[in-house]
């Protein structure tokens, strides 16, 4: 992930003021820098500030699962007091390449991970919409409620980017709730040279954004963001006593503590912000533009080398770049089960275990849908550099070359 000097100076300055969240008298200058940084958040998506609201939440998980919770007290409101038991049978979309996270949210909310139905993708990654349409029609035909559809704006694995505009042409047909889960890719946002591959995100009834992710601000630092004023309140106020009079001195609009889940909440604001002063939205998208610069570099070499395949051969949209290296033992036995067998038994566990004992690299693999152990490289880290992406596919050459 790297560290950013500043971003660690914000944290420290959090850590030194420990303090908490929950209303302004509390935390008065991090709660006026929490509504400036969302405001910019809601402007970059293409909201109206006077039409959104949002919350910086304990990471992308927590901000999906408030994407649910907001979405169902929308449509029934009635679920604060009375509970599940008052509801009809609802169901949740998501991509079968999205995050765990919404089918969690899902068994944690009371709603049931049966209750949520992964939609096909093509071959890229991206969530097909006939196959959405297709399901959602299935699920009204079973006298369920369709509710809620999470698209992703940056998959875990692949870093595919959902088609979000036909996405959102089903949602409004159907009277869906849209969630677009861009706590990966949400950065694209700050370059005017990847921003498209987001298109359709200001159609969104509430989006997830992790700052700590493609923006470099050390964890935590993640932004749930709705289209919505008013929502978030509605749906969690409990107004205590203790906290939250309303008789105070000042605008309690500023006691944001209600819209939360939380009691007490983690100052997660003025690291970004202190990195937003000191950067600039431009200094973003350098780096940003830098991090894509270096996927393609790796995405070509691959392309070079002989003992390397890609995964899928399209060039990257985000930086995650997914491969397999094939050993000189592989390279003339034909394609088929055998050949898998060993790639995913052998090959990329065994370099991996080598890259640990000798303790000069590491990368992640894993299998995925029907393709076999393979490597994944995501870069995030200020620091990498072009060399660095050389010494990587050398090192995997060397401590695999003999398997």
């Amino acid at each position: 992930i790297g560290l950013n000097i500043i971003g660690l100076a914000g944290e420290w300055l959090t850590a030194t003021a420990n303090t908490n969240m929950f209303t302004y008298e509390i935390a008065p200058v991090f709660i006026v820098m929490e509504e400036i940084l969302l405001k910019k958040m809601y402007e970059i998506i293409g909201w109206d500030e006077s039409e959104a609201d949002g919350i910086f939440s304990p990471g992308g998980s927590i901000s999906n699962l408030y994407s649910v919770l907001v979405a169902r007290y929308k449509r029934y409101p009635e679920i604060k007091t009375k509970g599940m038991a008052a509801l009809p049978d609802i169901v949740l979309f998501v991509s079968e390449h999205s995050h765990y996270s919404v089918k969690k949210a899902a068994a944690v909310l009371g709603i049931g991970m049966d209750n949520v139905i992964a939609i096909k993708c093509d071959e890229r990654g991206k969530m097909i919409p006939s196959e959405l349409e297709g399901n959602i029609l299935k699920v009204k035909r079973q006298g369920k409620v369709p509710l809620y559809v999470s698209a992703t704006a940056g998959t875990t694995v692949y870093g595919a980017f959902d088609p979000l505009t036909n996405i959102a042409d089903i949602c409004q047909k159907y009277n869906l709730w849209m969630h677009v889960d861009a706590a990966w890719g949400g950065g694209l946002l700050l370059s005017r040279r990847h921003a498209h591959k987001l298109s359709g995100i200001e159609r969104a009834n509430s989006v997830t954004w992790n700052p700590h992710k493609l923006m470099g601000v050390p964890l935590q630092c993640s932004a749930f963001l709705v289209h919505e004023k008013g929502l978030l309140q509605a749906c969690n106020q409990l107004c205590a006593g203790y906290l939250f009079q309303p008789d105070k001195q000042y605008d309690t609009a500023y006691d944001t503590g209600d819209k939360s889940i939380q009691c007490g909440r983690h100052v997660d604001v003025f690291k970004l912000w202190l990195m937003w002063r000191a950067k600039g939205t431009q200094g973003f998208e350098i780096l940003i533009n830098r991090f894509l610069e270096l996927t393609e570099y790796l995405y070509k070499q691959l392309k070079k080398r002989k003992h390397y395949e890609l995964v899928f051969d399209a060039e990257p949209e985000l930086t995650n770049v997914c491969f397999w290296y094939i050993p000189p033992s592989l390279q003339k036995i034909p394609r088929g089960s055998e050949r898998e067998r060993r790639l995913h038994q052998v090959i990329a566990p065994k370099i991996k275990a080598r890259m640990i004992e000798e303790g000069t690299t590491m990368v992640s693999y894993q299998p995925h849908g029907n393709n076999v152990n393979f490597f994944r490289m995501v870069f995030s880290n200020s620091a990498t550099k072009k060399s660095d992406i050389d010494f990587l596919l050398e090192e995997i050459e060397r401590l695999g070359k003999d398997l």
